[in-house]
């Protein structure tokens, strides 16, 4: 590649994590005026309904999978490893993020969710084949 490219889709993986932050104060705002939870149950992390879990629970798992998607990321551009395909790839998983963390926080209906995750875990995984193999065979 040429420049940047591989970092675009960290980016636009970072928005998604600043989203779902704003979203979950929002919920948790709700929460709090409508009377289903008082604000010091956050302080003391007790259970909250779940509008909030749900998207505390997406948040979360923004810290799981990503890391290694970030850490591929950051190794394929070091490595020159990166190309176009590796860079589809990368849209690709961020694209999966965004639709799992949208099941997530709204129906969390496992029916559709455990598919999304289940694609970007692949995705994930041949990109870091393709970095692999990039390294195992760097002139040929």
């Amino acid at each position: 590649m040429t420049g940047y490219e591989i970092f675009w889709p960290i980016i636009a993986h970072v928005a998604l994590v600043y989203f779902l932050y704003v979203l979950l104060a929002y919920r948790r705002r709700n929460l709090i005026q409508a009377g289903k939870v008082r604000r010091s149950d956050y302080r003391e992390n007790r259970d909250e309904p779940p509008e909030g879990l749900f998207v505390k629970n997406c948040l979360a798992n923004q810290f799981e999978l990503p890391v290694i998607f970030y850490a591929c990321c950051v190794l394929l551009y070091i490595t020159e490893a990166d190309n176009l395909a590796v860079v589809v790839l990368a849209w690709l998983f961020v694209a999966l993020r965004y639709l799992h963390a949208l099941v997530h926080v709204t129906s969390n209906n496992l029916r559709y969710r455990s598919p999304l995750f289940a694609a970007g875990y692949v995705v994930l995984g041949g990109m870091w084949l393709w970095l692999a193999v990039w390294m195992a065979f760097p002139n040929g």
